[in-house]
């Protein structure tokens, strides 16, 4: 069973990592998992896990690594209250009083003139933080982290009488630290209500009244009312009203969809027409909107190599430079013992500029930020790997129904009405497209079958008193031993009709190639190999393929064919599959990216690491450019901290830096790096652009 805990305000990721270990080590938690942006952590609990005393000692434990983190249930976590500034910082203010006051104090020389008694007393309140949570980790035995390395070098600064400094760095690190939560904060309510994805009431019908209420607590067959610009609250059925429904949310498109009685809806469009009453069909939790906002929101819990990366990089990082800090100190000293205060302070300053804030907080709200836009254009990734996998696809299949088409089947031709009676008889009790298309087109009356049998990926299969009909492919009449007077397929989905062993004649489907896609392939053959793959004949494959844009193809493929074939195109990066079926579930699942189409199969959805909202092919582009634009943000966060923070450690190396430089290297570059993360959430302009571009 798994479950889910918000702890609130830690965004220390090592201190992550050991809440991590510790909360696995109880024994009714098999294992835990913190998504750093959404500062979630999901654990895999036994049957014994009592929440309520459960959230009780992991609030200890989180206590005794980091403080200031509140642990509540992850149902709770829209109803907590904003972190105040002057509450959570009201020691820090307390110091800086006490520091005024010494100041006062000294420079009346009323304390003398040597170091005073009131910066200490104000050093303790303005690092009472630091001082607790080195002490903490002082307790457990792990002597490197970002607090020690703030103490020891505050501590060194107020040991040779540099008190403002140290005060200076504290300060200035109480700032940076609030403006991180505030940009975490900023960052996670925008992406979780992207395009006002949440739902806050339900009106439910009960008898002749009306009552509001949570859309948690509607129950399935409820009677709901939707007034013009509400949300519908729960995926639905329409049982009175006729209106037009704001889908954008869902599909990213600003276009309406009319509904009427009988139609199935999705929470979270937009009444923008008529007063309407709907039955509930799936209770909230089980609805599209919950799923598509739990997929938002916990996306990141997949990380990247590169977020592995710089939290592995972290730990070694730290116990290195705060041993060089201590060789910077101690060398110089032997040599010149005179100078031993310079040489504490450039010790003090490199430790200062070493902390790695910028790298360990930016790199996981890059790629958050990332999965919160490509959300807001209709793209769903499950997790951040595969945002990040997207800019390595080399190799791109397809599925051509419901797919590069639009799935809408039409009868071409057809043999006699001989053929095309037997055909719509057998397929009515098919629910695949083409065979309900078969079924529309026949005007007659149709037989009814004793036995029915569909055999998976050949055909159907009945009987009628004594006779026996076989509607399906040529592999299904091939199977049977039938030979059929037309060899060659005609261009589209051609389906053969068989009684009593003997041939019929066929019945010929056609389907349309969407109109974005020839567009659309043209831009994904840029940048990787196309191939589609489909269960039709030579025949239709090809003329799909040249209409499309002249993409290869490979043609009479059962789903299990679809996989070899797929396993065995070349590929030096990723391989990504597109399709939206049941039979396409297989291969969305195997392949390193599966992108499902938002209104294809639930099977190939839940299967799926990318779903597209609606099906619109244009997506695919999109999702292509907000992969690069992602990675492109996290290489430059990645270039700018480590960048400027080894310039700054080569010059602190040789007495080149001050104190303000270090806290500038320190926390400025943290928060300039966490705003250039922040420009996938608000930075459009980019995205505007992308939506005017041509495909040509």
């Amino acid at each position: 069973m798994v479950r889910k805990l918000v702890m609130k305000n830690l965004i220390c990721t090592a201190c992550a990592s050991k809440i991590e270990v510790a909360l696995s080590e109880l024994p009714y938690i098999h294992s835990a998992s913190f998504s750093f942006a959404n500062q979630t952590m999901i654990i895999d609990v036994d049957d014994s896990y009592d929440e309520e005393r459960a959230v009780d000692e992991i609030q200890d434990i989180v206590d005794s690594i980091e403080g200031g983190v509140d642990v509540f249930p992850y149902e709770r976590r829209h109803r907590v209250e904003p972190r105040k500034f002057l509450k959570t910082y009201r020691f820090v203010m307390i110091g800086v009083l006490i520091y005024a006051a010494g100041s006062i104090l000294g420079y009346f020389e009323i304390l003398g003139p040597r170091l005073n008694p009131l910066y200490w007393v104000g050093y303790a309140f303005i690092a009472h933080k630091v001082i607790h949570n080195t002490y903490l980790g002082l307790k457990r035995r792990e002597f490197f982290n970002e607090n020690m390395l703030m103490f020891v070098a505050t501590l060194a600064a107020m040991a040779i009488e540099k008190p403002f400094e140290a005060a200076l760095v504290i300060i200035f690190y109480s700032i940076g630290e609030h403006l991180q939560h505030r940009a975490v904060d900023h960052s996670k309510n925008e992406i979780s209500s992207l395009a006002g994805l949440r739902v806050e009431y339900a009106n439910v019908i009960e008898g002749e009244d009306i009552s509001i209420k949570d859309p948690m607590a509607v129950k399935k067959g409820d009677r709901l009312l939707v007034k013009n610009g509400e949300k519908i609250p729960v995926d639905c059925i329409i049982t009175k009203g006729e209106t037009s429904l704001n889908t954008s949310a869902l599909t990213g498109e600003s276009k309406l969809k009319n509904a009427e009685p009988g139609d199935f809806v999705l929470s979270g469009n937009i009444n923008v027409g008529s007063v309407i009453e709907v039955e509930a069909k799936r209770e909230y939790n089980e609805s599209t909107i919950a799923k598509i906002i739990d997929l938002i929101e916990n996306a990141a819990n997949k990380k990247t190599k590169t977020e592995n990366f710089i939290t592995r990089f972290a730990r070694f990082y730290t116990p290195i430079v705060t041993g060089l800090a201590f060789l910077m100190f101690l060398i110089p000293t032997l040599i010149d013992p005179a100078n031993a205060e310079e040489y504490i302070h450039r010790a003090a300053i490199f430790l200062v500029i070493s902390c790695p804030c910028a790298l360990v907080l930016s790199i996981p709200l890059s790629y958050f930020a990332g999965i919160g836009a490509s959300a807001r254009e209709g793209i769903l990734f499950k997790g951040s790997n595969y945002l990040d996998m997207l800019a390595w696809v080399d190799t791109i299949g397809i599925d051509k129904t419901g797919t590069l088409t639009h799935g809408n089947f039409d009868v071409a031709g057809f043999t006699n009405l001989t053929t095309l009676k037997y055909a719509a008889s057998l397929e009515q009790y098919s629910n695949h497209p083409i065979a309900q298309s078969i079924t529309k087109a026949f005007p007659g009356t149709l037989m009814e079958f004793d036995r029915v049998e569909e055999i998976a990926g050949f055909g159907m299969k009945g009987e009628a008193g004594a006779d026996t009909y076989l509607v399906g492919g040529r592999k299904l009449l091939d199977k049977e031993g039938i030979r059929t007077i037309d060899k060659k397929d005609t261009a589209g989905t051609n389906v053969f009709v068989a009684k009593n062993g003997e041939y019929i004649g066929r019945v010929v489907v056609k389907d349309k190639v969407r109109e974005d896609a020839p567009a659309v392939m043209k831009s994904l053959m840029r940048k990787a190999r196309v191939t589609m793959l489909t269960g039709d004949n030579e025949a239709t494959a090809s003329e799909v393929a040249y209409d499309v844009g002249g993409i290869d193809y490979a043609h009479s493929l059962l789903p299990a064919d679809k996989i070899e074939v797929f396993e065995k195109l070349p590929s030096k990066g990723a391989k990504m599959y597109i399709g939206d079926g049941i039979n396409d579930a297989p291969l969305i699942r195997s392949a390193d990216i599966g992108i499902a189409m938002g209104e294809g199969s639930e099977l190939a959805i839940d299967v799926a690491d990318v779903i597209i909202m609606n099906n619109d092919l244009t997506l695919l582009n999109k999702a292509f450019r907000l992969s690069r634009k992602t990675r492109t943000i996290v290489y430059q966060n990645i270039a700018l901290s480590l960048g400027v923070k080894f310039t700054f450690l080569t010059l602190a190396g040789f007495g080149a830096t001050n104190m303000l430089m270090a806290i500038f290297a320190d926390v400025g570059i943290t928060l300039i790096a966490v705003m250039n993360a922040l420009r996938l959430v608000y930075g459009r302009r980019w995205l505007i652009r992308d939506r005017k571009r041509k495909f040509a």
